[in-house]
């Protein structure tokens, strides 16, 4: 997803109906007018001029993308009383409330090898994914057992003892369970665990490459989703308010899937996801507290999209209930990226954009013109001795590690 995180993510990888609390009551009165001071500041050019061997100090707020709900915001909402509910509402207005359950399909990327390869343990079961054929594999003295695909392009199973023996082959990929317990995956990184099942899947038809992919209950999910997400530790409504839009980001995801083998990443492409190593008690007891609870966009799960700060400024995203309105949560003692600063050397504009030649000016010409001198950076023009170069702000962000596309400039 996103932009999202605490965690030093920029989830993405951060909600739905109005909240009527007195706190949102001036809100609602002023943003209109605060939209449009904005929209004026932002109709100004901000230009700077560099002379050589300049610094530039980039001055901004928030942390990711700021597109639906603040995690951060989450946590200061929390911090003021709201529930869960309220805080979705806040964020993600206009939504409705369902429940959504089932499996999900997730590409594990730490398994970067071509083949599957769990440790052995009672219990252990293998299912051919063409015949449905579902066998409990034997004691034979192994340590691991290992699905590829063989020469023949079937799929081979085999076992080690002091070496690799083979086993059988199968018609169709090669599915791995062990009874509801976990199942110890080997990577090129380490021993990783997962709940489910773990599938070694084709990519592409005739192509040797299999990718990992864990499928599990959507509960299951969520507990190695939500920790790695905001630290479990942080107050209960604001970790059931992430449970929430996980979990609705799921479902939506399942709904679109990301390849044609999986439904998901495990990185902040969708959300980050640990498996069982990143399980916490205290995120369990908000996904239960939750279970099943997701929010609903003309009765289809939502895009609650998040990230780690909104820097006091959610911005409008690509459905209506990404909205971009003020946000009075973000700005806490707790928050470290509510505001931030860097100090560039000219040289590394330079280096990133050599048509430019030597940088002699920064100019920003379109903001989307809430909050702070006009708002988030959308288009922006660094010129130099050899000419210029036009730069969206989200490619500014990317190039130079930002915060955020919310910044302004100082030159010395």
């Amino acid at each position: 997803m996103l932009s999202r995180r605490p965690r030093g993510r920029a989830r993405v990888a951060l909600l739905l109906a109005a909240v009527a609390v007195p706190l949102l009551a001036p809100l609602a009165a002023t943003s209109a007018a605060s939209a449009a001071s904005a929209a004026s500041a932002a109709s100004a050019a901000d230009t700077w001029t560099v002379p050589p061997d300049a610094v530039l100090t980039l001055t901004g707020h928030g942390y990711g993308h700021g597109h639906g709900m603040s995690q951060y915001g989450a946590e200061g909402a929390a911090r003021q009383g709201l529930d869960h509910r309220e805080i979705l509402d806040f964020y993600y207005p206009d939504l409705t409330w369902g429940r959504r359950a089932g499996r999900i399909d997730v590409l594990v990327g730490a398994d970067t090898t071509d083949d599957l390869v769990v440790r052995a343990r009672p219990g252990l079961t293998l299912r051919d994914t063409a015949t449905g054929e579902l066998t409990l594999l034997p004691d034979k003295g192994a340590s691991l057992w290992r699905v590829q695909q063989a020469a023949t392009g079937a799929t081979r199973v085999s076992f080690r003892t002091d070496r690799w023996r083979r086993w059988r082959e199968l018609e169709g990929d090669g599915e791995l369970a062990a009874g509801g317990q976990p199942l110890t995956l080997v990577t090129p990184g380490g021993d990783q665990q997962y709940r489910g099942r773990l599938r070694a899947a084709t990519v592409s038809p005739g192509s040797a490459a299999r990718d990992t992919v864990n499928d599990l209950r959507l509960e299951a999910y969520l507990r190695g989703v939500v920790p790695r997400e905001v630290p479990a530790s942080w107050s209960p409504a604001a970790v059931r308010a992430q449970a929430v839009a996980a979990r609705t980001y799921a479902a939506y995801e399942r709904l679109h899937p990301r390849g044609g083998h999986f439904d998901v990443y495990d990185t902040t492409a969708s959300q980050v996801y640990g498996g069982v190593g990143s399980e916490h008690p205290a995120s369990d007891a908000a996904i239960a507290d939750t279970a099943g609870q997701v929010l609903l966009a003309d009765g289809s799960p939502a895009f609650t999209q998040f990230s780690s700060s909104s820097g006091g400024w959610t911005s409008a995203g690509s459905v209506p209930y990404l909205v971009a309105r003020a946000d009075p949560y973000d700005d806490w003692a707790g928050n470290p990226v509510h505001d931030w600063s860097v100090r560039l050397a000219d040289e590394t504009l330079e280096r990133r954009w050599p048509a430019v030649g030597d940088l002699r000016g920064v100019r920003v010409t379109a903001r989307d013109g809430n909050g702070e001198w006009g708002g988030r950076v959308t288009t922006l023009v660094l010129s130099g001795t050899r000419g210029s170069v036009t730069v969206s702000g989200d490619g500014f962000r990317s190039a130079l590690g930002l915060r955020s596309t919310w910044f302004t400039v100082a030159v010395s």
